[in-house]
């Protein structure tokens, strides 16, 4: 069944563009013009990835990805932003809300696809199923993509998820950034070193109770990050 695609831009040229060449390429898509609308839209048919501009009419794009990342439906779905704004901390910004992607314009529809592709890619089963990790008070188990800290069910985007079961299953390894971005990103990678700082955070926010003093994902100031090296691999 083909990948069904939620662009919301209120720019009806580039809508018309993104729909053609990503229909083209075998793709679903819906669109919406406004904030308020994607999100009524993503309700009524969930897609699997939505290409979010920042700037709309109403509720603006920072607001709808926040609210997407909110809800358990969309927890996993990626978010591409699609911004005018090429500003490293507009970037940042949207990282932080849950985006997994940044591209600005003006941009070229094979970079487009490339990103859409990429994005989607990392949202399937790679391989075969990996081995659970216990870690103290947590448990990740890739085969039914779970995370739980002392029982509680963590809630965490595809990136993240992947993000932290390959430092989990590296216990006391420390990791910079670069390499965290070709063993978890690899070739798809489109994020810069600065960005593994914002999923780190992210991460830490969900599944720390003390995330300025994290006891899990751990910095190594001036290299990079690890895990805690507490418990076994089952």
């Amino acid at each position: 069944m083909s990948k069904k695609i939620l662009i919301v831009e209120d720019e009806s040229d580039l809508v018309k563009l993104l729909k053609y060449n990503l229909e083209k390429e075998g793709f679903r898509v819906n669109y919406a013009t406004d904030g308020s609308l994607a999100l009524a839209e993503a309700r009524r048919d969930p897609p699997d990835l939505v290409i979010l501009d920042l700037m709309l009419p109403g509720l603006d794009g920072l607001e709808v990805c926040r609210q997407l990342r909110r809800n358990e439906r969309f927890v996993r779905v990626p978010i591409l932003i699609l911004s005018a704004r090429s500003e490293e901390a507009d970037r940042v910004v949207g990282l932080e809300l849950g985006a997994d992607d940044y591209v600005t314009k003006p941009f070229s529809t094979r970079e487009m696809i490339a990103r859409v592709r990429a994005l989607l890619r990392r949202n399937e089963p790679a391989g075969p199923p990996q081995s659970r990790v216990h870690r103290g008070a947590m448990m990740i188990d890739p085969a039914a993509h779970s995370v739980s800290v002392e029982g509680r069910q963590v809630e965490l985007s595809a990136l993240e998820f992947k993000l932290l079961h390959y430092l989990a299953a590296h216990p006391g390894m420390v990791f910079s950034r670069n390499q965290l971005l070709d063993n978890v990103w690899g070739n798809d990678r489109t994020v810069t070193p600065r960005s593994v700082d914002v999923y780190i955070r992210r991460i830490r926010e969900k599944i720390e109770s003390r995330p300025q003093d994290p006891s899990f994902v751990q910095t190594v100031h001036g290299v990079g990050y690890r895990f805690s090296s507490t418990g076994d691999i089952e």
